[in-house]
């Protein structure tokens, strides 16, 4: 029976619209017994699913509006008032009808996305190609892409290059140039160019998907607001019933208690916050800004002091070597080879820039060949090559291992940082043998981003960094941030955030989601840069910024004030239009019919007031201070 009433349920809405008006027009012809049956046939088609969705609710122990409604019409019917029965459950169907419509245009963002969804791919397997569907593709296969077609899979490429535009996964549609051996994402669309790939992530496990999972969840998730609120709906609804059946005897006006049941509905008050939610994720989502649920809004919106990571977050994260200094007599070529060969063993941006350096003038580089190789979480890495023990990091992991600095060694190492770069030493069996100086660009959003978190009201804007205080303070100053520490370990960073939540501070840490997960896991909200949507970043972040641009850090930032402002807006209309109805009931102002318009508009116009957060864009001034001064 519910599907049917589902399926049919505009048709009974029409229906119902028709007889009321011609009701209206045989009672201005004196035909009043035409207008009476026409209004009761009007009412019993509209009342079957308000009945159903009754019934549905009270059998999971429930009060819900529906069973508000169906006791006043019923009661409307018994004291023979069909023309309030008949509008009353007319309006009720026509304000589920445009909830639904507006709704639906709420989700909108995550329906787009659903939309950027590849379903096909072509495939070569025994040297023949074929076109799959998307969910056939096996990790390992061999993926061809042409000019305008879809990236179907993750995968790297093996063969061409194209110009790519990976909106569906950063939010940001310039084209990016990407050649062989390079990454590219499922829901990514070839501009030009031509590509054949190796499927690594297929089906639900590529980044495309998990975006649109977490989207999905994040909508699905109820903040502490929501949950209120739907607490109190289920007390606040049988409450009314009581009250309604205490007016009655009270005033012997049935009536009165039936229009008491219609105008106390609290549908906008239960609606009012999700639908702000839904718009507001459903925003951040379109724009590359992944927040992971109302609470995560809530908490979002109240912050008053970001924490940022330095490397791969105020940085690009692509940082170059500028110098190799070497104390023995140890070539550059071969001193490059041994010190790449154990940085294999690191995934942080600074060892991976120094084999990527190898790489780039041809010298091989094996992680089989290290023996014993170990990375040191927060201080560099460690292992035998070619019989010698190799210890490569900061000053830390040099004195954790009592090696001694010369004179000419602790001057080099000043200086470099001095000019802003980070030197690694390398130690070959307890003896430094050379420095490996590396610089990473400050990050030309940055400058925006500071500025917009500023004037929505962040006080504190602080740097925690592993890196050497030189370079930690030159970044500072150029970003004009309130302080920063240098030199620090993940469980350092852990206790500063401590130290500032025991303070009352609402502490945000933005980060590069790999080595800042602690931190990321323990702030109030926890950013990643998403560096094309990485499996940690994912699971440990609040929210994931896919584009890894600090504008969308901006913007996510300003979509969850905007939208805990709606939501407060919306339970303030909500409580305000009851306590209007009701005031309007008692003094005679408000009847059956008029309640429940009133009640219908109410709800419109939260939705409304949601939908204009589907509106807000991404801001980017084109001109900064700050980016003048940058430059």
């Amino acid at each position: 029976m519910s599907k049917w009433f589902n399926r049919h349920l505009n048709q009974l809405m029409y229906i119902s619209g028709a007889l009321i008006s011609i009701g209206i027009v045989a009672g201005i012809l004196g035909y009043s017994e035409i207008t009476n049956i026409t209004f009761i046939v009007a009412t019993i088609a509209a009342i079957g699913p308000i009945i159903n969705k009754a019934w549905m609710a009270l059998t999971m122990k429930s009060f819900s509006i529906e069973l508000l409604i169906t006791i006043a019409v019923i009661g409307a019917m018994f004291i023979q008032e069909y023309t309030e029965a008949a509008i009353v459950t007319f309006l009720f169907l026509f304000g589920a009808y445009l909830e639904k419509r507006t709704l639906n245009k709420t989700r909108s963002s995550i329906q787009s996305l659903v939309d950027m969804a590849p379903a096909t791919a072509i495939v070569i397997r025994d040297g023949e190609e074929m076109e799959l569907d998307v969910d056939e593709v096996e990790a390992g296969d061999h993926v061809i892409v042409r000019p305008g077609g879809k990236v179907p899979v993750d995968g790297i490429i093996l063969s061409g290059q194209a110009h790519i535009n990976e909106a569906a996964i950063t939010g940001e549609s310039n084209l990016r140039f990407k050649a062989e051996d390079a990454e590219v994402f499922s829901g990514s669309v070839l501009d030009s160019g031509y590509i054949e790939l190796t499927a690594t992530k297929v089906g639900e496990d590529t980044t495309f998907s998990k975006i649109i999972e977490l989207v999905e969840e994040a909508q699905e998730k109820k903040s502490s607001t929501e949950k209120f609120l739907n607490t109190f709906a289920q007390y606040y609804t049988p409450a009314i019933v009581v009250l309604a059946i205490v007016v009655y005897f009270l005033t012997r006006n049935l009536h009165l208690a039936i229009t008491f049941l219609v105008i106390a509905c609290p549908g906008a008050l239960i609606i009012g916050a999700p639908v702000a939610y839904v718009a507001g994720i459903g925003n951040g989502a379109k724009n590359g800004a992944l927040i992971k649920g109302g609470e995560v809004i809530d908490n979002f919106a109240k912050v008053d002091t970001v924490i940022f990571d330095k490397t791969g977050t105020l940085t690009e994260g692509s940082p170059t070597v500028t110098d190799i200094t070497i104390f023995d007599d140890t070539d550059e070529e071969n001193f490059l080879r041994q010190v790449a060969n154990v940085e294999m063993v690191s995934e942080h941006h600074l060892g991976q820039t120094i084999v990527k350096e190898a790489k780039s003038k041809s010298i091989a580089v094996d992680k089989s060949t290290v023996e014993d190789a170990e990375a040191i979480k927060g201080k560099g890495v460690s292992g035998i090559f070619e019989g010698a023990e190799y210890i490569i990091g900061n000053k830390k992991l040099m004195e954790d291992h009592n090696i001694e600095f010369d004179a000419e060694t602790e001057e080099k190492y000043i200086d470099q940082q001095k000019a802003g770069n980070t030197a690694i030493f390398v130690a070959r069996d307890n003896r430094i043998i050379g420095i490996v100086s590396i610089m990473d660009k400050i990050r030309q959003d940055v400058f925006t981003a500071i500025q917009t978190l500023r004037d929505k009201g962040v006080g504190s804007l602080v740097m925690l960094t592993g890196d050497n205080y030189h370079s930690a303070k030159k970044v500072s100053d150029i970003l004009g941030l309130d302080g920063f520490h240098a030199e620090l370990m993940p469980d350092d960073k852990m206790k500063y955030i401590e130290d500032e939540k025991e303070r009352g501070r609402k502490v945000m840490m933005v980060g590069d989601g790999i080595n800042d997960a602690p931190a990321l896991a323990f702030a109030d909200v926890g950013i990643a840069m998403g560096h094309g949507g990485t499996d940690i970043a994912m699971e440990t972040a609040d929210v994931v910024l896919m584009g890894s641009r600090m504008e969308q850090l901006a913007h996510g930032f300003t979509i969850s004030k905007m939208t805990y402002r709606v939501m407060l807006q919306n339970t303030a209309i909500a409580l305000l239009t009851v306590a209007l109805l009701l005031g309007g009931v008692l003094y005679g102002y408000i009847h059956l019919a008029s309640g429940m318009l009133i009640h219908e508009v109410s709800i419109l116009l939260v939705i409304l007031n949601a939908m204009r957060l589907r509106k807000i864009k991404e801001h980017v001034p084109k001109e900064r201070k700050l980016q003048e001064r940058y430059s």
